[in-house]
């Protein structure tokens, strides 16, 4: 079922950078070839907003942010993630939800946005740093799953 989404129908990944306030959602496009960012909600809003979207675009699997510690245990809110990805699995039971290692995506995310030239004032904002986390959860999914190797870590 989670074979090579390259090769499977068309439809879109999404991918959840999951946090107590906000949450960074990011998607391919409907080939699976170009990752952007999405949107970043209040977390008590993430599921409804993720239906409404589903409604409009065909998702054929989710990815969400695994969070970890350093020394791979798990964080803080790792309990939390895991009950949202078991409520998404039972809303979409059809379309995998796929749980991968975030560790450094902020820190990545905050890196890219000030290489990329953006103002301090506007670095600042938490939203845009969800939203590209996402993206670089994302684009680390989409270099994974080429490798024919790759055992995804699915939420059942």
């Amino acid at each position: 079922m989670h074979e090579n989404l390259y090769m499977q129908e068309e439809g879109r990944i999404l991918a959840i950078d999951y946090g107590t306030k906000r949450v960074g959602l990011a998607v391919t496009d409907e080939n699976c070839i170009i990752p952007g960012a999405l949107d970043t909600v209040l977390s008590h809003e993430a599921m409804n907003y993720i239906i409404n979207y589903s409604k409009h675009n065909k998702i054929k699997c989710f990815v969400i942010g695994e969070p970890k510690k350093l020394d791979n245990s798990e964080s803080e809110i790792y309990k939390i993630v895991i009950q949202f990805g078991k409520a998404l699995k039972k809303k979409f039971p059809d379309i995998p939800v796929v749980l991968l290692d975030e560790r450094f995506t902020s820190k990545i995310a905050y890196r890219s946005i000030i290489e990329s030239g953006i103002k301090k004032s506007k670095r600042q904002n938490k939203s845009l740093i969800d939203s590209v986390s996402a993206v670089i959860l994302l684009q680390s999914y989409m270099d994974i799953i080429k490798n024919e190797n790759y055992k995804p870590l699915l939420i059942n």
